[in-house]
């Protein structure tokens, strides 16, 4: 899924018209409409804006990365294929869980 659909889905899945997500954001609806539709291509600062708006946070990773950086969120964020055992450290998830008990 492209990045402008993705922001669509989540904006629409949060309730949010393209009107209040626009007057959120400081953009113009018609813009926002633009945006969709692929009528324009947006600014990145307009794309980081509508993001965080939505409590969303654009991450930039190198190409050769994007697999295990995804496999790595779909796992939870623990290491795949990694023993069980005192000689594996602890996964980061792990560590915020027992933060907060």
């Amino acid at each position: 899924m492209s990045l402008i659909k993705t922001l669509e889905h989540v904006r629409t899945a949060q309730g949010l018209t393209q009107a209040e997500l626009g007057e959120r954001t400081g953009v113009a609806r018609k813009t926002i409409v633009r945006i969709e539709s692929g009528e324009t291509d947006p600014r990145l600062s307009t794309i980081e804006a509508v993001a965080r708006v939505m409590g969303m946070e654009l991450v930039m990773v190198p190409k050769a990365l994007r697999h295990e950086l995804e496999a790595f969120i779909q796992s939870g964020g623990r290491a795949l294929a990694q023993p069980v055992g005192a000689d594996a450290p602890r996964s980061v998830v792990d560590a915020l869980l027992n933060q907060k008990a």
